[in-house]
């Protein structure tokens, strides 16, 4: 493995600081820098950016934003034990990295946000991956704080986030996905890449704000999306029926026999348009 920086190796880095991975935290490391380089730069030009990090642990993708020029790194991280290894990545870049102990779940990113481009790159820990999009994901004012996402999950959410209605994977999370940004899946990182290694396969993402996405209440559509995903087996008329059922899909010209993975995105718009 080829050294980024010329700070320790993170084997020695967790070794040091007794930094045994939780369960309860959705902690998995990663420890190859060269993987963690190519994350950041799946986020693009890092120079002149603040970059938001959720969750950075010993520091492993800490380093490699910093090593790739990014003007600074705001971290959140829950974990206290981790505080005095990410503190030794703040001293060999002074005054580029900020830490934060807190809950990223409580942690109002927008009002942190500094004046110029803003990038959010993490290896979201899994209990809260998901959670955390759609906070980023569903503000009222658009376009966002942030200029992208570059974000790791379970491969089995990548595929959700990336999937339109040609595809298996599609549900709610594919709706606001697609409604608001643009996602692809970036690549694929496998178990024996992190300490300790999960059950599955991992996914990066990389989502970019759509300037204009088609004009929609942001509540409205979660009501729609969450009640007709909520009983995606069964017809829309049964599933949307609190909502107004076969009326309001006759309204918005949809035939109420189909099912709710079979609709695009402009058509959940539609239906929440008319609500």
């Amino acid at each position: 493995m080829a050294a980024i920086d010329g700070l320790p190796p993170l084997r020695d880095v967790i070794a040091r600081h007794g930094l045994d991975a939780r369960k309860a935290l959705g902690q998995n490391f990663l420890l190859d820098l060269n993987l963690t380089q190519k994350i950041a730069r799946t986020a693009g030009p890092l120079e002149g950016v603040t970059v938001f990090e959720v969750g950075p642990g010993p520091g492993g993708l800490t380093r490699a934003i910093l090593s790739l020029g990014a003007k600074k790194v705001i971290a959140v991280e829950r974990d206290a034990r981790c505080l005095p290894a990410l503190a030794e990545i703040a001293d060999y870049y002074p005054g580029r990295l900020e830490v934060i102990e807190g809950d990223a779940l409580k942690t109002d990113f927008e009002a942190m946000a500094p004046e110029g481009p803003v990038k959010i790159i993490a290896n979201l820990p899994y209990n809260v991956g998901t959670q955390l999009l759609i906070n980023w994901l569903l503000p009222r004012k658009w376009p966002p704080f942030w200029q992208s996402l570059t974000l790791m999950f379970q491969r089995e959410v990548g595929l959700r986030i990336v999937a339109d209605e040609s595809d298996d994977h599609y549900g709610r999370l594919g709706v606001l996905c697609g409604w608001r940004t643009e996602a692809h899946m970036a690549f694929e990182v496998p178990p024996q890449a992190f300490t300790p290694p999960p059950k599955v396969t991992s996914s990066v993402v990389h989502l970019v704000p759509r300037a204009e996405p088609l004009p929609c209440d942001v509540e409205k559509l979660e009501r729609v999306t969450q009640a007709a995903f909520g009983q995606r087996r069964k017809m829309l008329r049964q599933s949307l029926k609190p909502l107004g059922g076969e009326t309001l899909l006759g309204k918005a010209a949809i035939d109420p026999a189909r099912r709710a993975e079979t609709l695009s995105v402009e058509e959940f718009c539609r239906i929440a348009n008319l609500l």
